[in-house]
């Protein structure tokens, strides 16, 4: 009776858990990139938010972008008023395409040339930065406090060239009068890396107050979501270490927030894309994040104030980084001395080895050029370097199933003193030389490999928009879903039934490798314990249907593996194999007569 309630506990538990596990993604994991904004809007408040896109109503993608089929359109009809103008400077480097805009001297007009909005043909490059008052506005500026009054925005630079190359920069000047001129200088290195010259000089009769400064300004309607796996808002590196604490709630409650610390570089990251300001080496200017209203924020980097002699000039050297998080990228900056850069993906405590899977998973794609077969091979890797360990972990299964007679008889000879019970069990394992944690080893050793390579497919660029088979993106959910097949035929499933209609191909292969090898292992002493082993498999397929289909992909090849090696296994110990055939004959015969 107590097994049979403890059963019924266990599967409402695991009802509750799948009832929940919508919820639960929408906070955790990614959104699908079709998500949109609620049209509902309850209170004026709540109506307006809708109107003018704060944040009250905005949704965001596992990727980020505008998700408001309004506001969409809205950015495509300013973009093409506002790239329309003569006022600019055009940008053609190796990766990185766009303009500079000579009123404000912004850089406000950046595409990546090699990563695309989506899988299709006709899809265009990603847009990092979009022009100020666009949906989705992201700009750098730099600029300077001339005696405590800024340069307008609306100033028209004059600039020495019309395209800024990675062999040609382009310089921006403008005389403020009185006897100053200021020059920026941009120039752009082989990736995504902008260098920024700022120059005054004083030409006049009086000396000048001089204060250099740059920002990035970004609205976080375009943020992708904000992880527990991995950080998407304000970011950067602060007396040494790295900041993923602060996001857009907190500026927002605080309405700006100075970290402490010599800042290495600071901006705004998403899970892909960054957008950071590094400042003069050996400089340590303010940095400070900054809420400005309606989903709006800026990252300042403002330098000391420093008063300029008549006939002097003064030269800060800033950088902008503006492009994707590919992880080889990123080290080569930190490789020639922008510190800790390649923490602007956010690997957590494992990257130890974390950045090691990342590095095989690259070159083996490198050589068979699939990113789900080298997955595939990346795991066979993983578990024939493991399998000395569970071949270790199987002779202790083999030692503690060989001993169990004698620990029975223990136990039925102390069954009254659990104290006494406990000793001799002890020194028979000592006697017999049996560690009966052994076999648990190799499933303890898997837990940190799987976090670590389910980071690696989540936060890996290079994982984005791969194929294999039916599968057009493996950083994405499986697509070969019930829901997606019915929205062929114009049926559209509600949120509440995807945990049902969601679940794709790869989480069914799933749940029946898993079965499968639970089939395997030796039945538990525990009825319960037995009955939940039984439904696990189950549910872990409803858990992790919503995960990157590279993961899925991984799980399953795995599984197929142990399967493989239980069987290699057993047949070097077939006493264990008789033995576990012979319990769950018992077992059988056991329930058959208690029917």
């Amino acid at each position: 009776m107590d097994n049979q309630r403890n059963v019924i506990i266990a599967i409402a538990l695991s009802f509750l858990l799948l009832v929940g596990w919508t919820s639960a993604m929408d906070y955790f994991y990614p959104q699908p990139e079709q998500a949109l904004v609620e049209d509902r809007a309850d209170t004026p408040a709540e109506q307006a938010a809708i109107t003018d896109g704060t944040s009250a109503t905005t949704r965001h993608t596992r990727t980020g972008g505008l998700v408001d089929p309004v506001l969409q359109a809205q950015e495509k009809a300013d973009l093409k008023t506002a790239l329309a103008s003569p006022d600019r400077i055009r940008i053609d480097a190796p990766r990185v395409a766009g303009s500079i805009n000579l009123r404000g001297g912004m850089i406000d007009d950046i595409v990546l040339k090699d990563h695309m909005e989506g899988t299709g043909d006709d899809s265009e490059p990603v847009r990092l930065f979009s022009p100020n008052g666009t949906p989705a506005q992201q700009f750098a500026q730099f600029g300077y406090l001339i005696n405590g009054a800024r340069i307008a925005d609306d100033v028209v630079w004059q600039a020495d060239g019309r395209v800024l190359t990675q062999d040609t920069p382009v310089t921006l000047t403008h005389d403020l009068g009185n006897g100053t001129k200021a020059t920026i200088r941009y120039s752009i290195d082989q990736d995504y890396m902008f260098t920024v010259e700022q120059s005054v000089a004083n030409t006049g009769a009086n000396p000048a107050v001089v204060q250099p400064y740059g920002y990035v300004n970004r609205t976080s309607r375009t943020a992708s979501e904000d992880l527990w796996i991995a950080h998407s808002g304000p970011m950067g590196v602060f007396a040494d270490a790295a900041d993923y604490d602060i996001d857009y709630d907190d500026i927002d409650e605080s309405g700006s927030i100075t970290p402490s610390g010599r800042a290495s570089w600071s901006g705004f990251t998403d899970i892909y894309w960054l957008a950071v300001l590094v400042p003069q080496d050996g400089s340590a200017p303010d940095t400070t994040f900054r809420a400005l209203g309606n989903e709006i924020y800026r990252a300042d980097m403002i330098y000391d104030a420093v008063t300029l002699p008549a006939g002097q000039a003064l030269t800060t050297t800033s950088r902008l980084y503006a492009g994707a998080k590919e992880s080889v990228v990123l080290d080569r900056y930190e490789d020639a001395g922008l510190q800790k850069f390649g923490l602007a993906i956010d690997w957590g405590w494992f990257r130890w080895f974390e950045k090691p899977f990342l590095w095989l998973l690259r070159n083996i794609y490198e050589l068979v050029g699939n990113f789900g077969i080298a997955i595939m091979i990346l795991t066979l890797i993983i578990r024939g370097a493991m399998f000395p360990i569970a071949q270790k972990g199987f002779a202790s299964m083999a030692e503690m199933k060989a001993i169990q007679p004698k620990m029975k008889a223990i136990q039925e000879k102390h069954k009254d003193d659990k104290q006494k019970q406990q000793q001799e069990i002890m020194e028979l394992y000592k006697r017999e030389k049996v560690n009966p944690v052994s076999g648990c080893l190799p499933m303890l050793l898997q837990i940190p490999v799987f976090f670590a390579l389910y980071k690696v497919l989540v936060l890996g660029i290079e994982m984005r928009h791969r194929e294999f088979l039916w599968i057009k993106d493996l950083a994405a959910p499986d697509p070969a879903n019930l829901a997606n097949a019915l929205s062929l035929v114009g049926i559209q499933v509600p949120q509440f039934l995807m945990i049902v209609f969601g679940i794709g191909v790869l989480a069914v292969l799933l749940g029946f490798t898993m079965w499968l090898t639970f089939k395997l292992n030796p039945s538990q002493l525990d009825p319960m314990q037995q009955q939940i082993f039984n439904i696990m498999p189950w549910i872990l397929m409803f858990v992790m249907a919503p995960f990157a289909a590279g993961l899925l992909l991984y799980w399953v090849t795995s599984n197929v593996l142990t399967l493989a090696q239980q069987k290699y296994l057993y047949s070097k110990h077939p006493q264990l194999r008789a033995s576990i055939e012979e319990e769950k004959a018992k077992k059988a015969a056991e329930a058959a007569k208690a029917g």
